[in-house]
């Protein structure tokens, strides 16, 4: 592919086109739920009434995700938005890939190896925590609370307009979910200090309130009967929408994984192939659509800011088409210049509800 190469977004609702959003010669295929897009469309009216329809946020799948979160209670999804909003102009969301310099990251993969590394089958990005290997005193010896709630909002907020976009130009489909692997080998619950609670409890808020439904599914590998008794008891707390996302698996789990992602995608300490030796090791390589210049340079181009619509009069669709543009030539930071935080959202329900499980000491 090359960076001059045509991007379409073909829209399909049941399998029947609705639209052909054309950028270059690329199709990005969308299936949407019809009964979905009606919420959608109402949701959207509701917030334009309200005053609370941004440009920057008027999305088709920005909308669903909360709508989703809300279990399509439209009064409540408003109320969900509207706090969101004011949490991002609080937080200073929309300038945070350009002010925040995390220069404590290399310590910090030091004690909490994590990072994103390469997609599954479905083109979708996968994140990955070696939670047995975390240290959560030393990890707040090198960084702060609040400094590491910044990162991982920076995260989410370059997953949102650099990963997705290049996820979704890659897989030719939609992408706006992750897969997530947490290796819980040597984890010692006893060891997550009442600071770590409290981190883990912050982001799972900032996630689960302004972020939500980014889980496409969740596998925790290397759980011993312990932490498979625990879970058992937690997972009766927790929505079974998301306890059906997660995937609880002994040290025989390999098989399992690679049924979901090719093996140069997963690390060998996963049971994958790669090891990425030139980049200080997987987790620190950030590998992925979201690297590759051609993908770079084709959101990056100015010819898709125009887009050209075909075969629909749909004022909705019009704006999709326009938001989607939007987002995916957001002007782009390189990967070399933000860390990578990992997105978490519904992931984080399942640390903090085992750190909740076991006692807890102080620093």
């Amino acid at each position: 592919m090359t960076a001059s190469t045509r991007l379409t977004y073909s829209l399909r609702k049941r399998n029947k086109r609705v639209a052909d959003y054309q950028f270059d010669s690329i199709i990005i295929e969308d299936v949407r739920d019809a009964k979905e897009e009606e919420a959608v469309n109402s949701f959207r009216m509701a917030l334009r009434t309200r005053d609370l329809l941004l440009d920057s946020h008027d999305n088709y799948h920005t909308m669903l995700r909360f709508l989703k979160a809300r279990k399509f209670d439209i009064d409540k999804t408003v109320q969900m938005w509207a706090d969101m909003l004011h949490w991002r102009k609080e937080y200073g969301v929309d300038s945070i890939l350009q002010d925040f310099i995390y220069k404590e990251y290399e310590d910090v993969q030091r004690y909490y190896p994590h990072g994103m590394h390469g997609v599954d089958k479905e083109g979708r990005p996968v994140y990955i925590e070696r939670l047995g290997q975390v240290e959560p005193n030393k990890l707040m010896n090198v960084t702060t609370i609040d400094r590491f709630l910044k990162y991982h909002v920076q995260g989410f907020e370059k997953m949102f307009k650099v990963k997705f976009p290049a996820c979704s130009i890659a897989a030719k489909r939609h992408i706006d979910k992750t897969t997530t692997i947490i290796d819980v080998h040597g984890v010692n619950w006893l060891s997550f200090s009442k600071i770590a609670n409290e981190l883990v409890m912050r982001m799972q808020k900032i996630d689960g309130d302004n972020y939500p439904e980014t889980l496409n599914q969740m596998f925790i590998v290397n759980a011993g009967s312990g932490f498979k008794l625990i879970w058992n008891t937690a997972k009766g707390f927790l929505d079974p929408r998301t306890t059906a996302k997660i995937n609880v698996l002994g040290n025989k789990f390999q098989s399992r994984l690679l049924e979901i992602i090719d093996s140069c995608q997963l690390p060998d300490f996963l049971g994958g192939t790669c090891s990425c030796p030139n980049d200080g090791g997987c987790l620190r390589s950030n590998k992925g659509p979201w690297n590759d210049p051609d993908i770079l340079k084709l959101l990056n181009s100015r010819e898709a800011t125009k887009p050209t619509i075909f075969g629909s009069s749909s004022v909705a669709d019009r704006l999709d088409a326009e938001s989607y543009a939007s987002m995916v030539t957001h002007k782009l930071v390189t990967s070399t210049e933000i860390s990578e935080p990992g997105p978490t959202s519904e992931a984080t329900l399942i640390p903090s509800t085992f750190m909740q499980s076991v006692p807890s000491s102080e620093n």
